[in-house]
């Protein structure tokens, strides 16, 4: 059994040509960053953080079953999101930042109304925990991905109007044209979707345990993955081969696992979140260590990057989330 399902429930041309592999191993020297401020307030492991479209607002999910909602300039908690009854392991803004939706291990979606603080809709339909949810780059559709499948909801109809990846699902990312939806799960695999067609069109292989992390580049070139093989991979969207393997985080006595991925807006840096408490960044143009981000006690399950690319936060078992400077 995969360890978060025993957890919770208790710019690449200087490196390799397309279909070319490459692995590129952990490096010493780098250096490590201090956060900038620590949001206390969640009273369980925060598994998931989001920005607003703007930049000025967080979104934070946690084992605590709340989401909350930060001002990211004062460094302060605006409005506590209560409804779920277990853990809101995601969450996720729409293109347009007036909704936020959040995923639980109450086998709910909920719809929020960001300015009111109010949840405005509760989508049902999973059978099981609901691990993931995001947006298509137009608001229309939202993606969930939970222990039983993948949803595709019409968000103004609140209604389901497709079921793909099945099996247990950990995460899911559109392309940022809107026309793929990504995939990653307990198969080991990760799957595309072609989303008009509600039909997959390719299925990535070469991860050797569950991956729990899927994020596509600004270009949409390339997609990420993150898994607890204690891998990331990079794949060339188009040919889908694999371009590079990176490693890097420390496995710990437990497992090792990459819970998250994330690229910056500009596409120039990837950030990765592990099980050895700590965020890596790499440069994309060479895939090079440029620096280690320490501070968090604990696993840190979400990493992401603020519009503008200022900022990086990071949710952590430890209960707190951190905002860190990208370099």
């Amino acid at each position: 059994m995969p360890r978060r399902r025993v957890l919770f429930l208790a710019g690449l041309g200087a490196v390799t040509a397309v279909g070319v592999p490459v692995t590129i191993a952990r490096l010493t020297g780098i250096p490590d960053f201090a956060s900038t401020a620590t949001l206390t307030g969640h009273t369980g492991w925060v598994s998931s953080v989001a920005f607003s479209p703007d930049g000025r607002i967080l979104a934070t999910g946690s084992r605590d079953a709340t989401g909350r909602l930060w001002d990211v300039a004062g460094h302060k908690s605006i409005a506590t999101l209560a409804g779920h009854t277990g853990w809101v392991s995601s969450v996720a803004f729409s293109p347009d930042g007036k909704v936020l939706a959040t995923g639980s291990e109450d086998n709910t979606v909920r719809l929020w109304d960001v300015a009111g603080h109010e949840s405005i809709a509760t989508l049902t339909g999973h059978t099981g925990w609901v691990m993931s949810v995001t947006f298509s780059p137009d608001g229309r559709i939202l993606a969930t991905g939970g222990d039983d499948d993948v949803r595709l909801w019409d968000v103004a109809r609140r209604k389901s109007i497709a079921t793909l990846h099945t099996g247990w699902v950990y995460s899911a990312a559109f392309s940022p044209d809107g026309r793929i939806l990504a995939t990653g799960g307990d198969d080991h695999a990760v799957k595309l979707w072609d989303v008009v067609g509600r039909r997959s069109i390719a299925t990535l292989t070469g991860h050797t345990r569950e991956v729990y992390s899927v994020a596509f580049s600004p270009d949409g070139r390339i997609l990420a993955t993150g898994g607890e093989d204690n891998t990331v991979r990079l794949w060339d969207v188009a040919s889908r081969a694999t371009i590079a393997t990176l490693t890097g985080h420390t496995p710990t006595a437990y497992t090792g696992t990459v819970w998250s991925v994330a690229f910056s807006p500009d596409g120039k840096i990837i950030a990765t979140g592990g099980d050895d408490n700590t965020v890596k960044l790499r440069d994309m143009a060479g895939l090079e260590s440029t620096a280690t981000l320490t501070g968090h006690t604990g696993t840190v399950y979400s990493v992401a990057f603020s519009p503008d690319g200022k900022i990086i936060a990071t949710g952590s078992e430890d209960n707190t989330v951190k905002l860190w400077p990208p370099r």
